[in-house]
């Protein structure tokens, strides 16, 4: 990881995450992903069976702040990268989550469901939005999983741009490494 600055979003750019989730933008909050012991950094590998559970997210902040953030996780290569015919598959949806707290103190809008992809290595996106208001429940919920779109979801949803981004990788286990 050459560019350890969480404020840079280099990594997102060769991960091709911005082009194919997000427009360009320039990350103002810092937050962090945690499975169980593992923290998450971009382009990180993480199995399936570690990822079964929703991950610890912490927005950094002042918990006095006002200011409350919309959490989104994306697959882009659903069903494969080669043909990704479901970008972007929909894990999770958190809104209101207060700043300087943890994805647990918002509303779970879309429940979250852990990686499974069933061929290749897939990108699995979380994008943080600040919101301009509560929301309780978006103004236009997603109505599946499939061809969700993250930006679609912000702009109908009054969010603008992520305040900042990260992504992991998982392919599918086989029965022989599922014991690690």
């Amino acid at each position: 990881m050459a560019n350890a600055n969480p404020r840079s979003v280099d990594p997102l750019v060769v991960g091709k995450v911005i082009g194919d989730v997000l427009d360009m933008f320039v990350p103002v909050v810092e937050f962090t992903v945690d499975y169980g012991s593992k923290k998450i950094a971009n382009g990180v590998e993480i199995t399936p069976s570690l990822a079964a559970q929703k991950p610890s997210v912490h927005i950094n902040g002042s918990p006095a702040s006002p200011n409350l953030y919309t959490l989104i996780m994306v697959d882009p290569d659903a069903p494969s990268p080669s043909e990704p015919t479901f970008r972007e598959w929909l894990h999770w949806i958190v809104t209101d989550i207060p700043e300087g707290s943890e994805a647990s103190k918002g509303r779970e809008v879309v429940e979250y469901i852990g990686p499974s992809p069933p061929t290749g290595i897939h990108r699995y996106v979380l994008a943080l939005f600040r919101q301009r208001e509560a929301m309780q429940v978006p103004q236009k919920p997603p109505e599946g999983r499939g061809n969700f779109r993250t930006r679609q979801f912000a702009a109908d949803n009054g969010l603008g741009l992520p305040v900042v981004a990260l992504y992991f990788n998982s392919q599918k286990q086989s029965a022989t490494n599922k014991k690690r």
